[in-house]
């Protein structure tokens, strides 16, 4: 794996992992770059957006950035004008541009949770209101709210076992990942750890 920085959100996770994607002059995506240690020994392998700058022979330049996901959509091209960047750093002077990349693949997760399938508004109001309750106690009992957020993971471990169960004869991986905004492999451990069934069977 190499080392970048990415973006996920609470509900969806690695499903929808976002970064910065870097483009070439020609339009491919550049592989990640290994930087070797002065011993001659192994180091790091980088894929942050900000190392393409050219400064290497081994290190080519970018020429556009754009926001990328693990589900595999791809965010607008944002073009980097080299002549304005000239000899500053491109993790600053591409800051900017990055900033546009996280704001579309925000754009992109918003769209995720609309396709997921909805929930009743008495549900989400009672979540909403539940963990308003919970904020509004940790500030007079912390440990009160703690044992308030264990009794809602073991509430939530009880009333999702049958669910799991049903979904599981009545959808296929695709239909529970399309419904749950998650990757197959994503809805198959979810699935698996309510329903308490290994994953791999």
């Amino acid at each position: 794996m190499s080392e970048r920085e990415t973006w996920t959100t609470e509900e969806f996770g690695a499903s929808h992992e976002g970064a910065v994607g870097v483009l070439l002059a020609d339009g491919t995506v550049p592989g990640p770059v290994f930087f070797p240690m002065n011993s001659g020994g192994g180091g790091p392998s980088v894929s942050q957006w900000s190392v393409y700058d050219g400064h290497f022979a081994y290190v080519p330049r970018a020429v556009a950035l754009r926001a990328v996901c693990s589900c595999g959509w791809t965010g607008t091209e944002h073009r980097l004008d080299w002549d304005e960047i000239g000899e500053q750093e491109l993790a600053e002077a591409g800051a900017s541009t990055a900033d546009v990349c996280l704001q579309d693949w925000d754009e992109h997760t918003v769209e995720v949770e609309k396709s997921a399938i909805s929930l009743p508004d008495t549900v989400t109001g009672l979540l909403t209101r539940l963990e308003e309750e919970i904020e509004k106690l940790a500030k007079s009992s912390p440990l009160a709210a703690v044992r308030a957020a264990r009794r809602l993971e073991v509430t939530a471990v009880r009333v999702g076992y049958w669910p799991a169960h049903d979904a599981r004869q009545d959808a296929t991986t695709e239909q529970a990942a399309a419904a749950l905004g998650l990757n197959e492999d994503g809805a198959r451990k979810l699935m698996a750890r309510f329903g308490r069934w290994s994953p791999y069977f």
